[in-house]
């Protein structure tokens, strides 16, 4: 077993994109699954890519870095603000947390490049501020148990409270102090978060050995580095940015690896048209990753690996040796560039790895947006059904595509609704016999949930638009 283990468990979201209010449980409560798997579906436009977003806004949050200035229009047309809230279980050697983290982002006008006051009419740069960021815990352990409250509240004019634990964390130092105060500022300065932030574990990090004996101090330090460690190598975001680059033949791989002597987690964009260069030492990871995927690529399409041809070395920009390398697909004993691949089996590829380490290790989250993507409706069930039942980790999806409805156990299907104020729901009132698509589809025209999870169409006025419209054109 893993020395620890880091899930999400719920998320709140209100104000953001589409969604005025929306929460939702990760959790099958029917059956005790090792997998998480969660599994959104419902109509064009109600809130399955927003869960996706508060995702990768989470994830920019835990690993420091500033979130993208497109953000600030994912806040809601109509409020000033948007919440975000996420729960965590943490498992380690020690005991257990529940950690609750919750912050504001609202949009502001970017003045850091101007020193003019411009036209009223030119385009104002707009940037996401990151505010009101709280962190909570509760703690169970074999000779402790410490209630829900505040650990970091960053509601106030000091670094944060209460003064208590910061006091604990970071000592009295009035130095210090100064110093964090200005990194708190640079922090909403630059979109990114002060509980993440380099600065603040810094502080903390640099008490550990005075502190090592101080069962408080040692706790709330593998809170944060837990939360970080986990943002940085164990939470995995593929939007449909990436779907849209298999289109223009470039290859998209998200990647987490490890094995007794090495390990390496990330992305890379490898184009398919022409070779790459990647860097020498980065050649025996990507042929581990390759030999790795090879072992499940050729069960679920059969007679098809993926494999590398190297085309000599080249030097990088830095002045370091690189290798020019090319994708190549081998199918019925011949080889050719996988760019020639159909854009499914390149999606397959893209998310391979990824769903392996999902199968394989508890401590993994990957949150995937339309994963049906490309990808035969049949397959996709199948994978699905196989990684809820036997794998460890946990994924997340949107979907729409319904045949995973009757491969996966209703406990992992989450819907959207029409109401902006209730977006997320589970269906009630399903039997063991009912299969979950033709229950959907029943709800869809007969509407026996509690919210709608439809807003129905009318196929004469659609009929009648589309006559207007060839009508206006001349057609």
């Amino acid at each position: 077993m893993r020395s620890k283990v880091v899930r999400l468990s719920e998320i709140s979201i209100q104000n953001f994109k589409n969604v005025e209010k929306g929460e939702l449980n990760f959790y099958n409560r029917r059956k005790n699954y090792r997998a998480s798997v969660l599994g959104l579906y419902g109509q064009n436009g109600s809130g399955k890519t927003a869960l996706i977003d508060a995702l990768q806004l989470l994830k920019y949050a835990l690993c420091g870095k500033a979130i993208p200035a497109d953000m600030a229009d994912y806040i809601n047309v109509d409020a000033e603000y948007a919440s975000l809230a996420y729960t965590f279980d943490i498992i380690v050697p020690s005991g257990k947390y529940e950690a609750f983290y919750q912050f504001h982002i609202r949009k502001e006008e970017n003045v850091e490049e101007q020193n003019l006051d411009m036209d009223p009419s030119y385009e104002q740069l707009s940037k996401v501020v990151i505010y009101d960021e709280v962190l909570s815990y509760s703690f169970e352990g074999n000779r402790e148990k410490i209630r829900k409250g505040p650990f970091i509240d960053t509601r106030t004019e000091k670094v944060f409270v209460p003064v208590a634990k910061y006091d604990c964390l970071v000592g009295k130092d009035k130095e210090k102090m100064m110093d964090l105060l200005v990194a708190k500022k640079m922090a909403v300065n630059t979109s990114r978060s002060f509980i993440f932030s380099r600065e603040l574990l810094s502080a903390a990090r640099k008490r550990r050995e005075e502190k090592e004996n101080d069962e408080e101090f040692m706790r709330h330090l593998s809170l944060l580095e837990n939360l970080i460690l986990y943002g940085n190598y164990e939470l995995f975001v593929i939007n449909t940015a990436n779907t849209g680059m298999i289109s223009m033949n470039a290859l998209p791989l998200a990647f987490k690896y490890e094995d007794k002597d090495s390990g390496a987690v990330g992305q890379m964009m490898l184009p398919l048209e022409t070779s790459a260069v990647i860097p020498e030492g980065a050649l025996e990871i990507i042929r581990k990753i390759i030999r790795d995927m090879n072992v499940v690529l050729e069960q679920i399409v059969p007679g098809l690996t993926i494999g590398l041809k190297e085309l000599g070395t080249q030097a990088l920009d830095n002045g370091k040796t690189g290798i020019r390398i090319q994708l190549m697909s081998h199918k019925n004993k011949k080889e050719i560039p996988l760019k020639y691949e159909s854009e499914g089996i390149k999606k397959i590829i893209s998310v391979l790895q990824l769903l392996i380490v999902i199968y394989n290790q508890s401590s993994i989250t990957v949150a995937i947006d339309e994963l049906d993507s490309g990808i035969f409706e049949y397959l996709l069930g199948e994978i699905l059904r196989i990684i809820s039942e036997k794998g460890k980790g946990q994924l997340i999806f949107t979907s729409h595509n319904l045949r995973p409805l009757e491969t996966l156990d209703r406990g992992f299907i989450a819907f959207t609704t029409t109401n902006p104020s209730n977006r997320y729901i589970r269906m009630v009132n399903i039997k063991d016999n009912n299969n979950l698509r033709d229950f959907y589809f029943r709800d869809i025209v007969l509407g026996e949930q509690n919210e709608e999870v439809y807003e129905p169409t009318n196929n004469a006025e659609i009929a009648l638009a589309f006559r207007e419209a060839g009508e206006a054109s001349g057609s």
